[in-house]
């Protein structure tokens, strides 16, 4: 599961937790810090809950900074994960910091609620349809925009897509990855999802993997539409067996929550009317016994 659901000795609460932690995608460390505790955030959210109790916040400073770059570069990160607590309805309340040769920031978030508040995630039935609710490509996108700067990997790329269309993708990746799934999470119990998983160290093809073998009924998921950044998939295929991205194994992060959905529900889910800058989901496959 994406998060661990422990019962308490008192009623019928759970605590409901999670952690992670990575290093440095973009160039922005206030998005950066956004992007890491909507990350931490989205497991909770792909169980389907949509409050969270209390976060830390987990820091390591890099060594090899001088001591002006710090002072300019880790309160900002500090703050967009602040930042993005508070919008996803709570705060952080405490955490690490420790120095270390790299950047690394992540946390933990906790949770304490009812059996109806979360979603197991392994109640997905033959008929149901997948729903992702970001597109995919952000590794890529973000690898694209990086290479920019370094001849030899930009002469990979540089005949299936332009500057300005990196730079674009690179935009909407940074935002889709800073943008909270807590909307998801709601509308996956307005909508019964009978299970869902968020998408990211292991590709789609991975963790549905993993998805389909929690699931109480004999079941098999055929991916067959996967929504794509524009141009990410022809980078991709450009740089050969390096992202897998059409093969589902490109990793992502903070990406989307893959909801499994009654076929009759996965319509009016697809055509909600959604807040501007938040992505269209997509159907991305269907479930066969």
């Amino acid at each position: 599961m994406d998060s661990c659901v422990t019962p308490l000795r008192h009623g019928s609460l759970s605590l409901v937790q999670t952690t992670d932690f990575f290093y440095p995608l973009v160039e922005d460390p206030y998005m950066m810090g956004r992007i890491a505790c909507a990350n931490v955030l989205s497991d909770l959210y792909a169980m389907g809950i949509t409050e969270c109790d209390n976060m830390l916040m987990l820091l390591s400073v890099s060594q090899r900074m001088s001591d002006k770059e710090r002072e300019k570069v880790m309160p900002l990160m500090m703050r967009g994960f602040r930042d993005a607590a508070e919008e996803g309805g709570t705060s952080v309340t405490g955490g690490q910091t420790v120095l270390n040769p790299w950047i690394i920031i992540g946390g933990v978030a906790t949770v304490v609620c009812q059996a109806s508040e979360f979603i197991m995630p392994d109640n997905a039935v033959p008929g149901d349809v997948l729903v992702l609710t970001k597109p995919l490509g952000t590794q890529v996108a973000v690898n694209a925009h990086q290479w920019m700067d370094i001849p030899e990997k930009w002469n990979k790329i540089k005949l299936v897509v332009s500057k300005e269309d990196v730079k674009l993708a690179y935009q909407e990746a940074m935002y889709n990855m800073a943008m909270l799934n807590r909307t998801a999470a709601g509308l996956m119990h307005t909508f019964n999802a009978h299970a869902a998983t968020d998408i990211t160290g292991f590709g789609i093809l991975g963790h549905a993997q993993n998805l389909a073998q929690q699931q109480r009924c004999d079941v098999a998921f055929v991916i067959h539409n996967l929504p794509i950044i524009a141009k990410m998939a022809a980078i991709s295929k450009a740089c050969g067996s390096m992202f897998g991205l059409v093969q589902g194994s490109s990793a992502e992060t903070s990406v989307c929550v893959c909801v499994c959905v009654c076929v009759s529900l996965s319509s009016p889910l697809l055509s909600l009317r959604r807040p501007a800058g938040l992505p269209a989901p997509g159907a991305g496959g269907s479930l066969l016994c």
